[in-house]
């Protein structure tokens, strides 16, 4: 990421700023297996009486009661297993039943012409949940090149996250190994209620 991008991620108005900030750590808890800095980074977090700040609670008092080990073995049952994990956190096993199907190639399709392109020590598909809460952040705050309106990211969120990710997020609330994801199954379902809502005013 250029300085001149760092720059601007730094005049985001208040309330982009916490979409952002919502959207990223979503991406971080979905990508990657919890580590130690990731559950000292959730501890001191605290809610508010909403439901989403109810769920921020919760995730909060979840990561202090968890070690490393616990939540990493979770995050593997739940995402990896043995063959597969409890769930299958892609667009296009979502929309379609099946991996690697036409929602990839639409996404694809939609991210060269927003500057985003697949990492290259990344090993999954692009549809991947996490990876598409990072691709949100990054059409809020311009760290793929530059802001993208409101109606850019309303299409994109419509199309590729919209479609699917609440049922994935409710799917993870009530999955059987979910103890730290259960709270991220309910932030990610009231969080994207509160997008939608906001993008149909």
């Amino acid at each position: 990421m250029s300085q001149e991008n760092v720059a601007i991620l730094h005049v985001l108005p208040e309330p982009e700023q916490l979409r952002v900030n919502l959207y990223r750590l979503m991406a971080r808890l979905l990508a990657l297996p919890p580590n130690r800095e990731l559950l000292d980074t959730l501890a001191p977090l605290s809610g508010d009486d909403t439901d989403l700040g109810a769920a921020i609670g919760d995730l909060s008092a979840t990561a202090r009661a968890l070690t490393e080990g616990e939540a990493r073995e979770e995050y593997h049952d739940l995402f990896i297993g043995v063959g597969r994990g409890e769930l299958v956190p892609f667009g296009s096993y979502y929309l379609t039943g099946f991996l690697n199907e036409k929602p990839l190639a639409r996404l694809r399709d939609d991210m060269a012409p927003l500057g985003i392109a697949r990492s290259p020590s990344s090993k999954e598909p692009e549809d991947h949940i996490g990876a598409l809460m990072d691709m949100m952040a990054g059409l809020i705050d311009g760290s793929f090149g530059q802001r993208q309106p409101l109606e850019t990211q309303k299409a994109f969120f419509k199309k590729h996250i919209g479609s699917w990710a609440g049922h994935f997020f409710a799917d993870l609330e009530k999955a059987p190994s979910a103890r730290l994801f259960r709270p991220v199954g309910a932030i990610g379902r009231h969080f994207l209620e509160i997008e939608e809502a906001g993008f149909d005013m």
